[in-house]
C-alpha cells in the first residue's frame, strides 16, 4: 500500500528546510530519494533591466539555488547512510530549458536555474558514488500556472516536434527514470518536446 505524508515549509525559510529534511527521516527512518521540485519565478521582459532588482535577484537565487544546497547538505548523512545498505542515493534537481538556452520569464530566473544546472555537476562529482545527482530541465509544462501562456502554448504546438507542451506526469517519468539508473549522475535532462532543435 503506498502512503505519504505532507510537510508544509517555506523553503526560503533555513529552518523550514531543516524542518522539512528532519521530518521525512523521522517519518521514514531512512531518505532515498531528495528531489528539489520547488522553484519561483518573475515574468520581467529581458530588455527590461530596470525592473530587475536586486530584490528580485535575491529571492529567486535564494530559493532556486541555495535552497536545493542547503537541502542536500542537510539529507547528505541520510542519503549516504541509506546507500550503505541498499543503492545509492539520488538527488534530482528540477530546472528549465530557461538554464540552458537563452530564454526564460526573466533573466534572473534563467541565470538561476543555469546555476543550478552547473551545481548539479559539481554535486555530483563531490557527491559519487554514495549519491548521484541529476537534474531535469522541463520546457513548458501544463499547469494551472500556465494555462493563460498563449503565446508559449502556441510556440510548442507549432514548433516542437512533439507539438505539445509536458504533462506534469511526463516531467514525473523523466524523474524516475533518474532515480531508477543506478549509474547515471551529473546529468541534465532537457525534456522540452525537442524544441531546443529548432
Amino acid at each position: 500500500m503506498n502512503q505519504a505524508i505532507y510537510v508544509q515549509a517555506d523553503l526560503a525559510l533555513e529552518a523550514d528546510r531543516a524542518r522539512l529534511v528532519s521530518e521525512a527521516v523521522s517519518a521514514w527512518g531512512q531518505l532515498d530519494v531528495l528531489v528539489n521540485n520547488a522553484g519561483i519565478s518573475k515574468v520581467i521582459p529581458h530588455e527590461d533591466l530596470a525592473s530587475a532588482t536586486a530584490a528580485v535577484w535575491h529571492e529567486l537565487h535564494e530559493v532556486n539555488v541555495v535552497a536545493p544546497f542547503h537541502l542536500v547538505a542537510l539529507a547528505e548523512s541520510a542519503l549516504r547512510e541509506a546507500a550503505q545498505c541498499r543503492r545509492a542515493g539520488s538527488v534530482v534537481n528540477i530546472s528549465s530549458h530557461a538554464g540552458i538556452r537563452p530564454k526564460g520569464a526573466s533573466i534572473p530566473y534563467a541565470v538561476s536555474k543555469a546555476a543550478l544546472n552547473h551545481m548539479t555537476r559539481l554535486l555530483a562529482l563531490s557527491l559519487g558514488p554514495d549519491i548521484r545527482v541529476n537534474a531535469v530541465a522541463p520546457g513548458l509544462v501544463d499547469t494551472p500556472l500556465t494555462a493563460g501562456w498563449t503565446g508559449a502554448q502556441a510556440l510548442w504546438r507549432e514548433r516542437a516536434p512533439m507539438h505539445r507542451a509536458a504533462s506534469p506526469d511526463d516531467i514525473a517519468h523523466a524523474v524516475a527514470m533518474l532515480v531508477g539508473s543506478d549509474y547515471l549522475t551529473g546529468e541534465v535532462l532537457l525534456s522540452d518536446g525537442g524544441l531546443n532543435l529548432t
